[in-house]
């Protein structure tokens, strides 16, 4: 039998759980969060009163704050690409709208509501140009993306347990940082965005581990060319107006770097801990591809390590389309 055949046949045997993966890492639309309980309420009478609020607040907050903030809405906002790319991993039917799809469907449901809530943050707080970041969100849907898994549905999952992980620390960081310049409504905001990016992050692990169950060397094999090949961002090919593809991810990232939201050092804490859950080092079974496939990963955060010490983020901040310094 073909890979492809047996990835197929593994995700048609864990199908029959995916009713109970939404029951235990899905929230029924009726009892989750939605924007508007965070945001001032546009039916109210204090409307305005509570958006000149919000606009104060957001006073204090520094350059490559807003930065961060910016790009993780825009991240968020490329959400029909992310939907259309698990649309067609293998085992994935949305004509016949097996499990899996139905998976996808309602965690796009649920990631939806993270780039609604930031998008009316900002354009409320009049501190960025959302013209500018309504294009760039443009172009990037238009761009698409290549995370490098193809349709393999081993090396997406992989991609998501990593990539949600990544969100949850982007997010919580942007909401630590919010609270200690003041903004607390701001804070809950991405904490509450950040609670379910973790959430995700359990379920498309789980995902992992029980594939590691039932096709452990194939899965070990996955999981290392992920690796080598390294995650790449879902905005890696951001861009600002009038420019080229990828132009601005590398200028944004290191915005992010500045301000410890999320750094060189995190993307090797993720791996880490994506070695420990799945608890690599004790699995049993492997062919010997698989064998070295774990000794490379079990040695790779070291070396990681090593090389994010020596990066150097440049110390001045980028002047982008998005955030003009008169605005703030």
């Amino acid at each position: 039998m073909s890979i492809k055949n047996i990835r197929l046949e593994v995700m048609q045997f864990l199908e029959k759980n995916v009713t109970g993966y939404m029951d235990q890492y899905l929230i029924p639309v009726e009892q989750i969060w939605q924007p508007s309980d965070f945001l001032p309420n546009s039916e109210g009478d204090n409307f305005l009163e509570e958006v000149k609020e919000l606009r104060e607040i957001s006073k204090d907050l520094p350059y490559d704050f807003w930065v961060a903030m910016v790009g993780d809405m825009i991240t968020e906002e490329a959400l029909p690409t992310y939907e259309n790319w698990l649309m067609e991993v293998e085992g994935v039917d949305n004509e016949e709208r097996n499990g899996w799809s139905a998976w996808v469907r309602q965690w796009t449901g649920e990631e939806n509501r993270h780039g609604d809530l930031l998008n009316k943050y900002l354009y409320l707080s009049g501190r960025v140009n959302m013209r500018e970041i309504e294009m760039t969100t443009q172009h990037l849907i238009n761009d698409g993306f290549d995370i490098g898994t193809g349709r393999d549905p081993y090396k997406n999952f992989v991609y998501t347990s990593f990539q949600e992980l990544a969100t949850y620390v982007s997010h919580n960081r942007v909401s630590q940082l919010a609270k200690g310049y003041g903004d607390k409504k701001l804070s809950k905001m991405c904490k509450m965005i950040a609670g379910d990016e973790m959430r995700h992050h359990h379920a498309y692990s789980h995902f992992v581990s029980e594939i590691f169950k039932v096709d452990p060397s194939e899965m070990m094999l996955a999981f290392q060319y992920m690796m080598k090949a390294k995650i790449v961002m879902p905005a890696h090919f951001l861009r600002e107006s009038g420019q080229k593809i990828s132009s601005a991810f590398e200028l944004f990232s290191d915005s992010a770097q500045r301000i410890g939201v999320y750094t060189a050092q995190d993307y090797v804490e993720i791996m880490q801990k994506l070695i420990e859950k799945w608890e690599i080092d004790k699995i049993v079974g492997l062919t010997d591809e698989a064998e070295k496939a774990r000794d490379y990963l079990m040695k790779l955060p070291a070396r990681m390590a090593r090389i994010s010490e020596r990066i150097v983020i440049p110390k001045e901040s980028h002047i982008f389309k998005w955030v003009e310094p008169a605005r703030l």
